[in-house]
């Protein structure tokens, strides 16, 4: 149970980040979040994301800060103020070393950064368990929300891994890192999204499941190198939503929708399943909208 309490009390601090990024935040205060001794503290929020408390905190203000500053055209005085930092000066200083690019700069041309997505530690932490948590299990999802959406023509902002089939495979290839550089796209028409490919959009040597980002079809804006671009025709997809859920049965949410679609006809509603047609997507898993994915469909006189 070692593992699991340091999860769990990692994730106590993440929570309380969360709540309070534009508050000071003290080390005696995530020491007792976590239930241990501020040195404990910081040995296991390291060992467990990766970075120190702190260093976790300003990575995660300075992304929300760019999202300010990219979205709401707001002061760079009134940002900084905002997320904690003492001044303009020493705000611009961190933005540029976490960006490479200034505030000013950013402000006035926001091209794709790669911003800080933390991903809750106890949801990763139990999907490499493979359920063998000793949790009570909820029963199935029995309830599924099912619509049909028209997608237009678009272009999709992707990065490609090597034989990734799911998220956590595509994480370990390619980084989770990538997902702050898709949300830093202005021009988005939609949140990122997890995508499996249909064989014609997918190149020798590289993986079905990717990770992007849908732009307009006259997109020309700047593209990082690491990324491409590909254009997607019209389409419709039918969209699975699941019933909320606790963020922890993360894993049991996606399987039981995984379930409903397998048992589900479209034909009984006019449409039959398009694989071929367009990627099939899962929107990032939060518990309190339910898991969504979206397959694409065809009328099936087509």
């Amino acid at each position: 149970m070692e593992n699991l309490e340091k999860a769990e009390a990692v994730q106590r601090m993440q929570d309380h980040i969360q709540r309070h990024l534009r508050e000071a935040i003290t080390l005696h205060e995530l020491s007792i979040c976590a239930g241990y001794s501020p040195f404990h503290c910081v040995r296991v929020f390291r060992e467990m994301t990766g970075r120190t408390p702190f260093e976790y905190i300003r990575a995660l203000r300075l992304s929300r800060a760019a999202m300010e500053l990219r979205d709401e055209q707001a002061r760079i005085i009134d940002v900084a103020l905002e997320f904690v930092f003492d001044s303009q000066e020493g705000f611009t200083r961190a933005f540029s070393r976490e960006f490479g690019i200034t505030p000013a700069r950013y402000r006035k041309d926001p091209k794709p950064i790669r911003l800080f997505m933390p991903y809750p530690t106890l949801n990763r932490y139990l999907y490499f368990r493979k359920g063998e948590t000793d949790m009570e299990k909820k029963p199935a999802a029995n309830t599924v929300f099912v619509q049909v959406i028209e997608r237009p023509e678009r272009k999709l902002i992707l990065k490609r891994g090597v034989r990734a089939e799911d998220y956590f495979t595509y994480c370990e290839e390619v980084g989770c890192e990538i997902w702050g550089l898709l949300c830093s796209v202005r021009e988005a028409l939609y949140e990122p999204v997890g995508l499996w490919l249909p064989d014609v959009l997918i190149r020798p040597g590289t993986s079905r499941y990717v990770q992007g980002v849908e732009v307009p079809a006259d997109y020309s804006g700047k593209v990082p190198e690491e990324l491409e671009v590909i254009s997607l025709p019209p389409c419709r997809m039918m969209v699975f939503q699941g019933p909320p859920y606790d963020d922890e049965r993360f894993e049991e949410a996606i399987t039981d929708l995984w379930e409903a679609m397998k048992t589900y006809n479209p034909e009984l509603y006019g449409f039959r399943w398009a694989d071929e047609d367009a990627p099939r997507f899962q929107m990032e898993p939060q518990g309190w909208r339910g898991y969504i994915e979206g397959r694409p469909v065809r009328p099936v006189n087509r």
